[in-house]
């Protein structure tokens, strides 16, 4: 290894570095803010409430508690949703107030940049699953909760939050404005429809099929599902198989997709940024009374 390819390592390594502390710092700020908080923790109470009418209930045809069937595709839809979602309203902000230009005058700051969102984001969801547990002792009896459970869930959130913020990092990137990214949000909700979190996939159409499966939400629900549910509910699922090692590499490619394109779009929308632009972005955002 050349000594030209140590420096370029050894300044990666430290743009990663600050990504993590700068990640940190933004996730304590964030659990300070209110709004943040009701944010973080208004999809928990809202399907708390849904599961708490859902007792009593069981799936047509067996005894298996309804509640205990659709809480692991919340929970896949909740990590999918904590990283497409969230990111892409930061970007629009971070550029207004100048972050993307610093970052872009740091050697490998988009690298830092996109670090530390992974990791802000990361903790964040995981503070939103956590509020996700609290109705999950209503049906926990029905579910699979063992130490395989723990890993392939813990694998399952690393490998997403990985595989959606840097794409929502770029898509956040083409818009101008943070309302701009509302759109991303339906987007969003429009994709969970086809993705078996509500509904078994199997009894969609199989073209539909075809188009859950090319997003995260049907994986990271799948994932969950094979973590915490008993083996014979495999059967609802497509070719009555959890598909794991699919689900790995699907949510990989995601992963590889958003490492590699989220900096490139970064540092392209970074260059049309100055120090007068910035000045004019931030004088429209306070004239707006923020």
């Amino acid at each position: 290894m050349t000594a030209t390819t140590t420096t370029r390592t050894d300044a990666r390594w430290a743009a990663v570095r600050a990504g993590l502390s700068r990640g940190w710092l933004e996730t304590k700020y964030s659990i300070q803010e209110p709004g943040d908080v009701v944010w973080i923790v208004a999809f928990p109470v809202i399907y708390m409430v849904v599961l708490l009418f859902m007792r009593g209930s069981t799936v047509p045809g067996t005894d298996f508690a309804l509640g205990a069937m659709v809480l692991p595709s919340l929970v896949g839809m909740s990590i999918g949703f904590g990283g497409l979602t969230g990111p892409a309203s930061t970007i629009a902000v971070d550029r207004e107030d100048g972050t993307l230009l610093r970052a872009k005058a740091t050697p490998n700051g988009m690298v830092g940049y996109l670090v530390g969102k992974i990791l802000l984001f990361a903790l964040t969801t995981l503070v939103s699953l956590v509020a996700l547990v609290i109705p999950a002792f209503t049906v926990a009896g029905d579910l699979r909760l063992d130490a395989r459970t723990a890993l392939l869930l813990v694998l399952i959130f690393v490998v997403g939050m990985v595989a959606t913020v840097p794409i929502s990092v770029a898509l956040g990137s083409l818009f101008k404005t943070a309302s701009q990214t509302g759109m991303l949000f339906l987007g969003s909700m429009l994709l969970i429809v086809p993705s078996g979190i509500f509904y078994p996939i199997t009894a969609l159409p199989e073209w539909l099929q075809w188009v859950g499966q090319a997003f995260p939400y049907y994986w990271l629900g799948l994932g969950a599902r094979s973590a915490m549910l008993p083996e014979n509910m495999v059967t609802a699922e497509i070719g009555e198989s959890w598909r794991t090692a699919e689900m790995f590499a699907v949510l990989g490619a995601w992963a590889v997709v958003g490492m590699v394109l989220a900096p490139i779009v970064l540092r392209r929308m970074a260059r049309r940024e100055s120090g007068s632009t910035v000045a004019a972005a931030r004088e429209r955002y306070m004239s707006k009374g923020y």
